[in-house]
């Protein structure tokens, strides 16, 4: 009998530890909160109960999508690349249909100019303006005049396209008739002051061509690009309070907010010394001095020799941190002020002039 309860015994308790584990291996399967346990500095570290899922490689880049729904203000009523007719809505507010694709085409604008050729346009460009300069194969394309347009010489060519300015609108809104007249289709744009009016101008341009494709691919470079430095002036620790001049003295000028200047500025990290002012602004140089900027960049060393040297040489600015540092700068003015693809040319010197620990 003490053998029998003896057996029953040794059973009962095996089947008491079969029970237990049965019920820990359910308790292992329920979504409980993960465990943590401490670090060797006393805080707490996750243990998670699964394995842990391979990290995707991240991104170098923000990613972004190029928008032409609308086109900006210019309204796109048709933008299939190369389908014509194609019709758009220009500065003034009205709709321009072109019924083909351009093969000559004449522009107003340096910067429209710039654009055409970064289209690859170069070929259909029959006439520029006096001031067109780049690229290089600009400067061997026939003038048209610049404000004052040759309209004689314009009618001339018949070219199937105009690209004019907003001051050409309003200031000369009885050539451009003449033109229009003529059978030339005239395209108003208006003058961008900011980066995304010039991705629209560039759009713009990209859809009465035939290029918009290119178009989109420029507008991308330059998105992305410019993203590229706002991420690397997240790095900026000690910001410099930046003084532009884009004339030299006794009448010098300066660049507020609601400029490209202010905007590249500000992408970079730094302060612009009279972003408390709005466009275009001239002050003396008492005013200027009062403002003690750290970096000074000048654009006109085009026309003027060593402008460095002449801003060194005022008197009275001997305590302005940027004469004390020796910094001084002069850039391409082009690449700061026309609102084409150099832009973002701009925007990475300025950069490397003005951080060079970060923006190398």
């Amino acid at each position: 009998m003490k053998m029998q309860m003896s057996k029953f015994t040794k059973w009962a308790s095996l089947l008491l530890v079969i029970l237990m584990f049965a019920v820990v291996i359910a308790g292992c399967g329920t979504n409980a909160p993960e465990a943590t346990e401490p670090n060797e500095q006393g805080g707490e570290i996750n243990t998670p109960s699964e394995k842990p899922a391979v990290d995707e490689p991240k991104a170098e880049e923000p990613e972004i999508q190029i928008s032409r729904s609308g086109a900006g203000e210019y309204g796109w009523l048709s933008n299939t690349e190369g389908q014509f007719p194609i019709t758009v809505m220009d500065g003034t507010g009205q709709e321009v249909t072109i019924e083909k694709l351009p093969q000559s085409i004449v522009s107003l604008q340096a910067s429209h100019t710039e654009i055409s050729f970064a289209l690859g346009l170069g070929d259909q460009i029959v006439g520029v303006s006096d001031y067109c300069n780049y690229p290089e194969e600009a400067l061997t394309k026939d003038k048209v005049g610049a404000q004052d347009m040759d309209v004689e010489k314009i009618l001339s060519m018949m070219p199937d396209l105009a690209l004019v300015t907003d001051y050409h609108y309003k200031s000369h809104a009885g050539v451009l008739d003449q033109l229009k007249e003529a059978g030339i289709k005239v395209i108003v744009i208006n003058g961008p002051t900011s980066f995304d009016q010039t991705y629209t101008t560039i759009q713009l341009i990209g859809g009465v061509t035939g290029t918009i494709v290119k178009a989109d691919q420029i507008v991308l470079d330059m998105q992305q690009r410019l993203a590229q430095v706002i991420k690397k002036a997240e790095q900026v620790t000690d910001v410099a309070n930046v003084w532009v001049e884009v004339s030299p003295a006794p009448d010098i000028y300066t660049t507020g907010s609601g400029t490209f200047m202010h905007e590249m500025l500000e992408a970079i990290g730094a302060t612009n010394a009279a972003g408390h002012l709005v466009g275009w602004n001239k002050l003396t140089e008492e005013e200027i001095v009062i403002l003690m900027p750290d970096v000074i960049v000048t654009t006109y060393g085009y026309y003027v020799d060593k402008p460095e040297e002449g801003v060194y040489s005022r008197a009275g600015w001997a305590e302005v941190p940027a004469i004390k540092n020796k910094r001084v700068y002069d850039v391409d003015s082009d690449t700061v002020t026309r609102p084409g693809p150099r832009l973002i040319d701009g925007v990475e010197l300025l950069g490397q002039i003005i951080y060079p620990d970060v923006f190398k």
